[in-house]
């Protein structure tokens, strides 16, 4: 809870009026009591009206301050707290932009949902009673025990007694507490992945009948997650009705003697009623206090799992001494030697790897499934670093680079194509900020995209959909390839770019980017041996190795994968040709 101390330096008026407005409210509602004894013992004894009135008007006035100061503290309370959320999810939403693919693999991303929503919002809710509660509360318990002290001593000591038995309570209860409240977090974390999964593929659950199957699936995590919270809410309900039962037989314990006191004459039946108001605000201040302590026992946890995310360093930034992207030179990209493995202790998803891709030139990247041809091409703007050897863009290691300058010079067309909300101008100009409508359109003809867009009812104009869900796949497809090309990028990436078109469709794709995209090299990823095979080199992977590396004649003399891919995918006319 500590670490969030300087998300609070910009409200430091809120931290310091808002306490100061309950604390007077608190000193106010601690001398009610006694002027309440005042009335009946001399007022109402004397039979003085005067007296009554002018007490009571006293008491009147203090409430009314009384409800000022709460109203201005519950206000900064509100607008700190929201402020804080704010400020709290703008860093978390730009750090997690920041992490590598294999940090934000590594957290989830029902996890990283959760920390973002509902951790913060255990936060903001321990910053607003932080200011309205935390102060006020410890302060009412101190106030009204010592005003019962001096009202009387010896009655006081019962009070004493009860401490010790009232800090053992919210020790177990906390101890107890903490833990499972932790694992409901990460159950909460679980039942969140399964809802995002089911909703993302439920086009899929329902062509394959895995309804009931995943009903199934997320009644389980459910009950799990519900089984915990009844849990920790079982442990945590105890401690109102365990401190109200201590406190009630504390009260019965002060009756019993007090009212022996009031009959030898030694205690006014006013300062009786003041004692026990006084013994009444005790109690509910130690249930505010107790559920205080429940409050931030979440929202410790909730500030642990948040800053776990905000103190990882991502382990790809650029270099102090950055040098800028330039294009130049006859070569493009260059592997020299590069293995890659996801994790330290796993296998190598590439081994050795070594080409040269001029530019200019098409390189077409083939194999079977897993073999990682994704992974290649994912080292070259730097969503992951290579493990062994290096990566060379214009002749530069890519780690030396400033990451915006060598993104900025790579268009990348995704295997799923993901498109924002929006119109197609907005999308198309995440490629380019300041594209024209020229250059938009321009890509739009590479891309095949034209003829769709030109038949919506707006054009560049017309509405995308969350998601792009008002798009069929292979529109989507178009899109995303229009969205690189328009930034006229050094080096294109398209991984499996085109599996949703039709073999004409592709075919003018291709033709199109060879002959209008003069100068750009060009990656093109596919397990179609057709896609690939009028590039002007073919990288042919296995396992994560290259398995052979040349023109379609070249491989089909020279590597038996390859043989293999054309044997299953083309006619005998066709790969020969």
């Amino acid at each position: 809870m500590f670490k969030l101390i300087p998300y609070f330096k910009n409200y430091k008026k809120e931290f310091i009026l808002g306490p100061a407005c309950k604390l007077l409210e608190a000193i106010l509602e601690l001398i009610l009591p006694t002027i309440m004894a005042l009335i009946i013992d001399n007022g109402i004894a004397n039979r003085d009206t005067g007296y009554i009135f002018r007490m009571g008007g006293l008491m009147l006035l203090m409430a009314t301050i009384g409800l000022v100061s709460a109203s201005v503290c519950q206000y900064y309370g509100s607008k700190v707290s929201q402020s804080v959320g704010t400020d709290l999810r703008n860093d978390l939403f730009s750090h997690i932009s920041k992490l590598s693919y294999t940090q934000t693999d590594n957290f989830g991303t029902s996890s990283l949902t959760n920390r973002v929503t509902n951790d913060v919002n255990q936060i903001q809710l321990a910053v607003a009673l932080l200011i309205r509660l935390v102060i006020r509360a410890p302060f009412i318990c101190i106030g009204a025990l010592a005003m019962a002290m001096i009202l009387n001593f010896q009655l006081s000591l019962i009070l004493l007694a009860s401490v010790p038995v009232f800090a053992l309570i919210l020790y177990l209860i906390i101890s107890k507490s903490t833990p499972i409240y932790k694992k409901y977090q990460k159950k909460l974390d679980r039942a969140g992945m399964i809802i995002r999964e089911n909703m993302s593929g439920v086009r899929v659950i329902r062509a394959f009948s895995r309804g009931e199957k995943e009903t199934q699936r997320f009644d389980s995590a459910n009950d799990e997650l519900y089984r915990t919270s009844v849990r920790v809410g079982k442990i945590s309900q105890l401690l109102n009705p365990l401190t109200s039962l201590v406190l009630n037989l504390v009260i019965v314990v002060i009756l019993w003697f007090g009212s022996i006191s009031i009959n030898n004459g030694s205690f006014l039946t006013g300062e009786m009623i003041a004692y026990i108001q006084y013994v009444i605000q005790l109690s509910l201040a130690l249930v505010v206090v107790s559920n205080l302590v429940i409050v931030f026992t979440k929202a410790s946890a909730s500030s642990a799992r948040i800053f776990e995310v905000l103190e990882t360093e991502s382990d790809i930034v650029s270099p102090e001494q950055a040098v800028h992207a330039e294009s130049g030179g006859d070569i493009s990209v260059q592997f020299k030697d590069v293995s890659f493995a996801y994790s330290s202790t796993g296998d190598n998803a590439l081994e050795n790897i070594s080409f040269t891709a001029k530019k200019g030139e098409v390189i077409g990247v083939i194999g079977g499934t897993g073999s990682g041809k994704t992974t290649l091409v994912n080292l070259i703007p730097r969503f992951y670093d290579a493990t062994a050897g290096e990566v060379l863009v214009n002749g530069v290691d890519v780690r030396k680079y400033e990451l915006d300058a060598l993104r900025q010079r790579i268009g990348i067309v995704p295997q799923k194509a993901v498109l924002f909300s929006g119109t197609i101008a907005d999308n198309l100009r995440w490629g380019r900020q300041d594209a024209t409508e020229a250059q938009m359109k321009r890509a739009l003809d590479i891309a095949q995209a034209s003829e769709f867009v030109s038949q919506t009812a707006d054009g560049l104009e017309s509405r995308v959909s969350r998601g792009g869900v008002n798009f069929s796949g292979g529109q989507k497809q178009r899109l995303t390839i229009a969205r690189a090309i328009v930034r006229e990028p050094d080096i294109l990436i398209l991984d499996d770019a085109s599996s949703a078109l039709d073999f004409a469709t592709d075919s003018k794709l291709r033709k199109a980017i060879a002959e209008q995209t003069t100068g750009m090299t060009v990656f093109i990823v596919s397990q179609r041996a057709h896609v690939i095979r009028d590039a002007d080199r073919i990288i042919v992977l296995s396992d994560g190795r290259i398995a052979g590396l040349g023109t379609h004649e070249e491989l089909m003399q020279s590597c038996e994968d390859y043989q293999q891919i054309c044997a299953y995918q083309l006619s005998g006319e066709e790969a020969a040709s």
